[in-house]
């Protein structure tokens, strides 16, 4: 699922391309992409984009007269700049939204079609779509404790509630752990306040440094290369390819459609944390220490 970094990098793509362009035609492929049914969608057509805003992971685009139409990626979804009136091709093309200068085309991998656009009019219903998570850069360390310690929940999913927090997900929720050499399971009301302020000052410092780098990259082009899985992520992605503080071999525990990666020398005092599917399989055998792993894999 696009992340902060990554829909910061198409609002400023967007921004540059749309905003003070008028909306000829949004056509939608998919009867599953629109959620909404007042006002119409065919309300856009012949409005101008005034602005290319966000909220949590959504992408808002505000028309005039109080026009917005909010657009959740998901997973799978993305964004691609293309010629005036792109076709829409196969699958996973879902919509297209034509300018004068370009189409802007979503398109969504799999079959599991979750990509959610809603048009909604004025700032009330706009701001439904607002989770609420809170904005790291702006938080108080007092504030980001607040916000953690609201539930007892491990730090991974802390992290990763939009509720909680705004714009993390699975994936720079890995890096800001393994930056923070903290355990993905580690409880938030165990938090010391050593280790709240270590964790805040780790998720500033790896999304901006996540912001900047993937800014320079792109520079003035449109993001066609959004993944989850960016070369140089320190543990994401990266099962079993070595720390690149440590050496140790990253680690990995799957569940449902998601996935943690760690290190068990840098976060977790070299301790391997059960995966739920396998430890209920192997029991006794499940490797309790990263030398027994090693061990094993090595086998």
């Amino acid at each position: 699922m696009p992340e902060l970094p990554d829909i910061l990098l198409y609002q400023r793509a967007l921004t540059s391309r749309i905003v003070g362009q008028r909306l000829e035609r949004l056509r939608i492929a998919s009867p599953f992409l629109l959620r909404t049914a007042d006002p119409p969608v065919a309300d856009l057509t012949g409005r101008t984009v005034r602005e290319i805003g966000r909220l949590g992971k959504r992408i808002v685009f505000a028309f005039d007269q109080d026009y917005f139409a909010v657009l959740h990626l998901m997973i799978a979804g993305r964004l691609h700049w293309k010629p005036p009136g792109v076709r829409l091709q196969g699958r996973s093309a879902l919509a297209a939204w034509d300018f004068p200068e370009g189409s802007l085309l979503l398109t969504e991998a799999g079959t599991k079609h979750r990509a959610s656009l809603h048009v909604v009019r004025g700032a009330a219903a706009q701001a439904a779509y607002d989770p609420g998570g809170l904005d790291v850069f702006r938080a108080t360390p007092e504030q980001f404790h607040a916000a953690l310690t609201r539930e007892s929940h491990t730090l991974k999913r802390a992290l990763t509630d939009p509720k909680l927090l705004d714009g993390i997900g699975n994936a720079y929720s890995d890096e800001i752990l393994h930056a923070a050499r903290l355990s993905p399971l580690r409880l938030t009301s165990q938090l010391t306040q050593e280790e709240t302020d270590r964790l805040l000052q780790a998720t500033k410092q790896t999304l901006t440094h996540w912001i900047e780098r993937l800014q320079a990259e792109n520079g003035s082009g449109f993001p066609e290369k959004v993944t989850a899985f960016r070369d140089g992520m320190a543990v994401h992605g990266r099962f079993r390819q070595p720390c690149p503080v440590c050496g140790s071999p990253v680690q990995r525990i799957r569940y449902a459609e998601n996935e943690v990666n760690y290190c068990a020398t840098c976060q977790t005092g070299g301790r391997v944390l059960a995966d739920r599917s396998l430890s209920r399989l192997l029991k006794e055998d499940w490797p309790r220490s990263l030398d027994e792993w090693e061990e094993r894999v090595g086998r």
